[in-house]
């Protein structure tokens, strides 16, 4: 029986804005826009920020080095967080996954950009758990994570249910024992849970 469900963020609760906001800075340097992401990510990990173990700064010197992009931090790290857009019929739902009893969390790997968002957005008070890579000092691409936060949770890891839109993520859970859902549209994901026995409330989301 699922007791606790799981969020990603970027993806899932709102758009992926790490990806958008930097395929959107490559095209306005003449960059390769798909390479642009693809550096991103081993950079945010290569520089140790996203587990707190590094900083913005070492990050954006390491996508000047590897991808050429350069330009004034705080006007790049605007165009990547305004590209998250928060999906209110995802947010709709955790609190409806809430309100009947399941322990709901977010499990994201993301920098201090995240605290930003939440006071943008009011992101973390929809969540009773938050699992936050930089807080943790461990990513998703570690698989012990799902071990360290099934114990924090107290919980069987059949017990818990994780939703991201990153297949690799998902499946590292699942060797860990979890439940897992590969996220790629509100209204699959509510036919998914019901296959689980997960009732959310309604029939069907309102659209994004």
């Amino acid at each position: 029986m699922i007791k606790a469900i799981l969020f990603d963020f970027g993806g899932v609760l709102a758009e992926e804005g790490f990806r958008d906001g930097l395929q959107a800075l490559a095209r306005r340097q003449g960059l390769d826009p798909n390479r642009m992401f693809e550096i991103g990510m081993d950079a945010v990990y290569d520089s140790g920020w996203v587990e707190g173990r590094g900083d913005e700064a070492g990050f954006w010197r390491l996508m000047a080095e590897q991808a050429g992009l350069r330009g004034d931090p705080a006007a790049m790290r605007e165009t990547i967080l305004e590209r998250f857009k928060i999906r209110p019929a995802v947010l709709a739902l955790v609190d409806r996954l809430r309100r009947r009893g399941y322990r709901v969390g977010l499990l994201s790997d993301q920098t201090e950009w995240l605290d930003e968002l939440d006071r943008r957005h009011g992101i973390y008070r929809h969540f009773d758990h938050l699992y936050i890579s930089y807080r943790l000092g461990k990513g998703k691409r570690d698989p012990t994570l799902f071990d360290d936060i099934a114990r924090d949770l107290g919980l069987a890891p059949d017990e818990i249910l994780f939703i991201d839109d990153n297949a690799a993520n998902v499946e590292r859970a699942r060797q860990r024992g979890w439940h897992g859902i590969v996220f790629t549209d509100t209204d699959t994901l509510l036919r998914q849970l019901r296959r689980l026995g997960i009732a959310a409330g309604d029939d069907k989301l309102k659209a994004d």
